[in-house]
């Protein structure tokens, strides 16, 4: 709906679509300056009041706001406004919009049929710490907040490129969420930036609730039991910088503290930004380490379990492994109780006060863990590999494919119950269809690469730590 030219059926149609009386926050100023009326709209928590005070004893000074005539708001704007950011709009909608995302508006009996937005907005925005799930020993300390201006501020900090692309959109019918396609232009893949904005722009919802989660559900229709991650995502600037410069797009979603990183691999996520900080031979060392024990974790306590229940396939050098006292209750439920136990305790400790947690989830397992094998419920041998397999769940730091991997753990182990060797086999093959029938974002590229298609030097790179040029 475009403004008329009557300056009272304007300020009557924006405080009808504020609600300016219904809602405390939203602040209606009124002025009369040199015989002219003056109306300000702003919301109280979103801007700054030494700019705003500044800002109307500027108006106060000001002697001509125009004739009433067309293109009177613009040059009031060029020539009247000391303001950074200061734009002339005609349709009401558009500034009802500008003024709930935190700008300030200026109506006045001389704008004809336009308005002033002036940009003074100041959001509230914690400090850019370290992300508390993403910290490395070594390298920077920042990390994005909740704020999408602060967080394009800090890639544009890393990268100092012309290139260097931020693409603005607005998803969510209510909550017009502002989002950014960020990407090198000149690295990217313009089919994939291309195929990312449109799918974006056309997404038909309310509100994104839960930030980038919202988002990345909205962009991949994600089938209810395929439990693999679609995207990557970082809080780490320095990460995310990375993943640009290497040609990968990021989207970041305002409200959300994390990038997310596409097109993405499931290799990509045994990559870890400590990595790049230590020397290659280090780096290197690290990163094998890593996927060693993690796909260990996969698939030990099933092949332990195979092992104990099939004694006779034991050599006899590793017959240690088979445990004289399996304790009251069977050794699968055994299995599986712990995997429970060890999920109510993280859920246990993220509802502890932080000053507790820590201590809560260690003295936590070791009591319940000591005590179980005393009263005789569970084998000392079973502690033990569900220890190890709960301490290499904290090799990388992305939760989901770490449940993903748990559940593929889960089936696999009921699977060798009842099917012995055969179990195992087919364990291992559901979890190579649900990470082969794993759709994202990504263009051209699949789930699995670079092993499918297998390109040589991107495999050998998620391998080896090599020197960046």
């Amino acid at each position: 709906m475009d403004f008329s030219f009557d300056f009272d059926e304007n300020v009557r149609l924006i405080d009808e679509k504020l609600r300016v009386d219904e809602s405390f926050d939203i602040i209606k100023r009124e002025m009369e300056i040199s015989s002219k009326r003056v109306v300000m709209y702003y919301i109280d928590g979103f801007v700054t009041a030494a700019i705003m005070q500044k800002l109307m004893m500027h108006l106060t000074s000001v002697k001509d706001f125009g004739d009433n005539t067309e293109g009177s708001a613009i040059k009031f704007a060029k020539t009247s406004i000391p303001s950074v950011e200061v734009d002339p709009v005609f349709d009401v909608d558009t500034l009802i919009t500008m003024v709930l995302s935190g700008c300030s508006a200026v109506l006045a009996d001389g704008f004809g049929n336009g308005a002033i937005i002036v940009d003074a907005r100041s959001y509230p925005a914690r400090v850019t710490e370290e992300p508390g799930n993403d910290r490395v020993m070594r390298g920077a300390r920042d990390g994005f907040v909740e704020t999408l201006i602060f967080n394009t501020a800090m890639i544009r900090r890393r990268i100092r490129d012309t290139n260097l692309t931020m693409k603005y959109l607005s998803v969510g019918e209510k909550s017009k969420t502002d989002i950014s396609v960020v990407y090198l232009k000149e690295k990217a893949d313009p089919v994939l930036v291309k195929s990312i904005v449109e799918k974006i722009q056309k997404i038909k919802t309310d509100a994104l609730p839960m930030g980038h989660q919202s988002l990345v559900e909205c962009l991949i229709k994600k089938p209810f039991l395929n439990p693999f991650p679609r995207v990557r995502c970082t809080e780490r600037p320095d990460c995310a910088c990375a993943s640009i410069l290497e040609g990968s797009v990021i989207v970041l979603c305002d409200t959300s503290p994390e990038a997310i990183i596409l097109p993405t691999s499931i290799f990509d996520f045994l990559q870890d930004t400590d990595d790049y900080y230590f020397t290659p031979v280090t780096g290197t060392y690290l990163r094998l380490v890593r996927q060693l024990v993690f796909w260990g974790a996969v698939v030990l306590t099933p092949v332990w379990y195979y092992l104990v229940t099939n004694p006779q396939v034991v050599p006899e050098w590793l017959y240690f492994i088979v445990p004289e006292d399996t304790g009251a209750v069977p050794i699968l439920l055994q299995l599986l109780l712990v995997e429970f136990v060890v999920d109510g305790l993280k859920l246990a400790s993220l509802n502890t006060p932080s000053v507790m947690s820590n201590s809560f989830g260690v003295i936590g397992g070791l009591l319940l863990g000591d005590f179980a094998v005393e009263v005789g419920w569970l084998s000392a041998d079973v502690i033990f590999y569900m220890a190890i397999v709960s301490m290499a769940s904290f090799t990388q730091s992305n939760y989901e494919l770490g449940y993903a991997l748990k559940f593929v753990r889960i089936i696999t182990l009921c699977l060798v119950a009842l099917l012995g060797a055969w179990g195992l086999l087919i364990g291992a093959l559901i979890g190579i269809i649900l990470v082969v029938s794993t759709r994202t974002v990504n263009g051209k590229r699949s789930y699995l690469y670079p092993l499918f298609p297998f390109n040589p030097v991107a495999m050998s790179r998620l391998i080896f730590r090599r020197h960046k040029h």
